[in-house]
Parts: structure tokens; C-alpha cells; sequence
């Protein structure tokens, strides 16, 4: 069994969904995910600008993905499959009075996607919350920010440029 097998059901159940519910949008998530890639978060979403249809998000460590349900058919569509790193400007709103979290991240053709993830109890707001500052806080840091100070001296050309006095004639 791949990690994504052992990841993704736990991570359904942990948000309250129904295994009939998310097995149909299964065949969906594997041509988007790895085998290797484990599930961080799987939860019912909706657009705050549409009411036609149902969504289903899957986060993983590596990317987003949302299916979408239509309500006539119950037809499933891919309606967005990015890279975490492929999305700017991600933002997030928690709001413990209406338990939901409001998604907002903008795609790699120039899409702004918004999602509102509603969940049970209010508590669970802030657990979503924590996944989502892991998910694209600690793990997009940039390489510049990563930057680790190195012990020793530096190398002797980059002292002699940094001391050297600038002379204007």
C-alpha cells in the first residue's frame, strides 16, 4: 500500500467524511497525485461566488487539488491541480462564529480561486488552521529565507572587495 493509499482515508475521516463520499473522487486524486505524496487535509468545500456544485479539496505536501460534483449528473470534473508552489498570493480567513475557513490563492494562469471549507465544531477552525500554516508557510519558505549562517571566515578575494575604499577623482 503507497502512502497516498495509507494517508488519504484517515484524512477524510479526521474531517467527517463518508468513505462512499470521497471513493468516487479517488480515481480523480491519483492521476493528480503521486503514490508517494501523503494526504494532509481532504475536505467538502464551496466557492463563495457560485452555488452550483460541490467541491472536494485534497491538500497534500506537494499540491492542491479540488474536484468538483455537479449537482444534476453528479458528474466529477478536475476544477484545479497545482503545485504548492505554483500558488501566490495564498491566503486564509478563520472564522470561529461560522465554523469555516475561507481559502483564496491565486493559480499559475492568473485565476484567483476562493474556497470556503465548513466544518463541524469550532475547534476544528483552528486545527485547519495549523494545517494551513504547514502546508504553505513552514513548507514554501523561499531558498533566501532558509539561509543558514555558515561558521569560518570568508574567502579572502570576498574580504579584500568588501574592505577595499571606493576613491572618486
Amino acid at each position: 500500500m503507497d502512502v497516498f493509499s495509507r494517508t488519504f482515508l484517515p484524512a477524510a475521516a479526521e474531517t467527517g467524511l463518508a468513505v462512499q463520499a470521497v471513493s468516487r473522487h479517488v480515481p480523480v486524486f491519483r492521476r493528480c497525485v503521486g503514490a508517494g505524496d501523503a494526504t494532509v487535509l481532504v475536505a467538502r468545500c464551496g466557492r463563495p461566488d457560485r452555488a452550483a456544485g460541490e467541491y472536494l479539496l485534497l491538500l497534500t505536501h506537494r499540491r492542491l487539488v479540488v474536484t468538483r460534483q455537479t449537482r444534476v449528473l453528479h458528474r466529477l470534473r478536475l476544477h484545479l491541480n497545482a503545485e504548492l508552489g505554483e500558488l501566490s498570493d495564498v491566503t486564509w480567513s478563520a472564522d470561529p462564529h461560522q465554523p469555516a475557513v475561507e481559502l483564496a490563492a491565486t493559480a499559475i494562469d492568473g485565476v484567483r480561486e476562493r474556497f470556503v471549507i465548513r466544518v463541524q465544531h469550532p475547534r476544528q477552525v483552528w486545527q485547519l488552521d495549523a494545517l494551513l500554516h504547514h502546508a504553505f508557510r513552514t513548507r514554501l519558505r523561499s531558498s533566501r529565507e532558509r539561509v543558514v549562517a555558515a561558521i569560518g571566515d570568508a574567502p579572502t578575494a570576498a574580504r579584500g572587495a568588501a574592505f577595499r575604499p571606493v576613491v572618486v577623482h
